[in-house]
């Protein structure tokens, strides 16, 4: 049996939980996580990070990914894919994705197709509050050219 869970929300996660609800069943022979977390990546004194989104669109714009993952790894039984919204702080949780797949190798491709693709296609506006003022950020050059690496045919 294959499930797709997919929540955006404000409040935060638990980890230990969502990998035991994705955890049930005897055909799983691997769950990969990935734990995303809220970061300074140009040590330009990020104080926070919010996030928008427009209900509705972005839950069926991640269901999108989630279900061409499915499509190029058949072996991905479970997905658990929860990304926060709101005002975040540094170091706090902002996604979580959970892959269990009869096997690891499937797994781990279909974690980084998604990510990859979430961080170029999910309609999320994110403004950083710095110790200088607030921005409006897009995707960086490194995110577009991760997602590229997918445009060829998957083996």
């Amino acid at each position: 049996m294959t499930s797709t869970y997919i929540r955006v929300q404000t409040d935060d996660f638990d980890l230990a939980q969502e990998y035991h609800a994705l955890r049930q069943s005897p055909h799983i022979g691997a769950i990969v996580s990935f734990v995303g977390l809220v970061r300074d990546v140009s040590d330009s004194s990020l104080r926070a990070m919010t996030l928008e989104h427009y209900p509705g669109m972005t839950e069926a714009a991640l269901d999108a990914i989630c279900q061409q993952a499915r499509q190029h790894w058949p072996s991905v039984q479970g997905i658990r894919l929860i990304h926060r919204i709101g005002t975040l702080a540094l170091e706090e949780q902002i996604v979580l994705l959970l892959i269990s797949s009869a096997h690891r190798a499937d797994a781990y491709a279909a974690s980084q197709f998604i990510m990859d693709h979430l961080k170029t296609q999910a309609p999320f506006w994110k403004k950083e509050h710095l110790a200088s003022g607030e921005q409006w950020v897009d995707a960086k050059d490194s995110d577009r050219s991760a997602q590229q690496r997918w445009a060829n045919p998957l083996v």
